[in-house]
């Protein structure tokens, strides 16, 4: 099944811990601190595939991690890398961040890999902390921990040129005449749901590729019927044809139609206004001579604007020939290179995921600290040393827990309590 959104969670690896130990070994007997340093946790990477087609995938997956590094070990073992994630996505697909909308990265162009999410750090080794003055730390630096992100993946097709027209006006038709792309055709309404490509080939080697845009209705913009699903797949063409029923054969009246299309592009997304148009009048072949010809009106109200006027007939073959040279000459005048959408996401100030605590005060009015994030930090460092009770301390400041603690009102001299081990507070 076709599919050109998805929801996905993200979240890289996290970095493995630095290890305490000491060099043990017959008749060495200061060996020194030995711990390794942690590996590295693994990084979160985006990859176009050009066999995809489709974000269909991602409806049965909805998660992705990638591997934690592992924690260093004795004798300078260094930990092993996390294995970084590869996900692969077919060209056109806009990477967002869920909750804003922001474009993180386009997966289009030159634009083949993108590193979305860091893996967190490897932390140090107690062999990294041994001075001339301290030549025993026991104490090692816990591993940076993950990245992770909610992010809303977006299909958007790469073609030079969108057919735009209501629904049952011939666009499939025209398509499967001029390409190799076999739509489904069929004699009702939104017979085409997901968007098709086919490339062009004319005299010359010439060519370009052109996509059938689902039927379009009013309203579309603000999201009646599938408007917003068709009308993203419209945002990357160079030049939109319109594909009207010049016989009206359902009575509709072919210049209104055409006006209520660009206004829901320009309602979309005002830029699309901007592209060169292209009317292909269809249907010629079930025009009866009983009046005003429908095709002179047309030119009459949208030539003088610089929008040319193509009377053909996609089931017979009749003036198809000549709209693709016009098609192709106008695709010349436009900018070739290909439409990318700029980054929007800063995934530099993406915070990094850490562990929780809490900052609280008992009916003794002493500060309690706890959490997982005061345990693990707890764990490696030997405060019972000015050096360890000094980078206790720097911890403490650089992960916001003295400014939570100030906030909470302590004042010089209250106490704080942290898993047992008290102390009294000053700046």
């Amino acid at each position: 099944m076709f599919a050109d959104r998805a929801k996905i969670y993200i979240r890289s690896g996290k970095g493995g811990d630095g290890h305490v130990s000491f060099r043990r070994e017959l008749y060495v007997p200061c060996g020194g601190p030995d711990g390794g340093d942690g590996g590295r946790g693994g990084d979160i990477i985006f990859v176009v595939d050009d066999g995809l087609n489709t974000l269909s995938d991602f409806r049965q997956v909805q998660k992705y991690a990638a591997k934690d590094g592992e924690s260093g070990g004795k004798r300078r073992c260094h930990g092993k890398d996390g294995e970084s994630l590869i996900i692969k996505v077919p060209e056109g697909t806009v990477i967002k961040e869920f909750e804003s909308g922001k474009v993180i990265a386009d997966m289009s162009g030159e634009n083949r890999r993108e590193v979305i999410l860091k893996g967190g750090r490897g932390g140090k080794g107690n062999m990294n902390f041994a001075t001339p003055t301290m030549q025993a730390p026991k104490y090692a630096q816990p591993g940076q921990a993950f990245q992770e992100l909610w992010i809303q993946l977006e299909l958007k097709v790469i073609a030079d040129v969108g057919l735009v027209g209501f629904p049952n006006v011939g666009k499939s038709t025209l398509l499967s005449r001029v390409s190799n792309a076999k739509p489904k055709i069929a004699n009702y309404h939104f017979t085409t749901l997901n968007p098709h490509l086919g490339v062009v080939d004319i005299d010359g080697g010439k060519g370009f590729v052109m996509a059938d845009i689902p039927g379009l209705i009013e309203g579309a913009s603000e999201g009646v019927g599938l408007g917003h699903d068709f009308l993203r797949h419209i945002e990357r063409t160079r030049v939109l044809v319109h594909v009207v029923d010049a016989a009206s054969t359902e009575g509709r009246d072919p210049i209104a139609d055409i006006h209520a299309i660009n206004k829901e592009l320009g309602a979309y997304n005002s830029e699309l206004l901007e592209r060169p148009q292209i009317i292909a009048a269809n249907k010629t072949d079930a025009i009866y001579d009983d009046g005003e010809d429908p095709v002179a009106k047309l030119k009459a109200e949208f030539e003088p604007k610089g929008v040319k006027v193509y009377p053909i007939s996609a089931v017979s073959g009749k003036g198809v020939k000549e709209l693709l040279y016009a098609i192709y000459e106008l695709i010349q005048t436009v900018n070739l290179s290909p439409i990318v959408f700029e980054k929007e996401f800063d995934l530099k100030g993406l915070t990094i995921k850490q562990l929780p605590y809490t900052v609280e005060v008992d009916e003794n009015g002493v500060y309690v600290v706890e959490g997982p994030r005061i345990d693990k930090m707890l764990g490696y460092t030997n405060l019972e040393t000015e050096k360890g009770f000094r980078f206790f301390q720097n911890f403490l400041k650089e992960n916001g827990i003295l400014e939570d603690l100030e906030q909470a009102g302590i004042q010089e001299g209250d106490t704080v309590r942290m898993y047992g081990l008290e102390f009294d507070y000053y700046k």
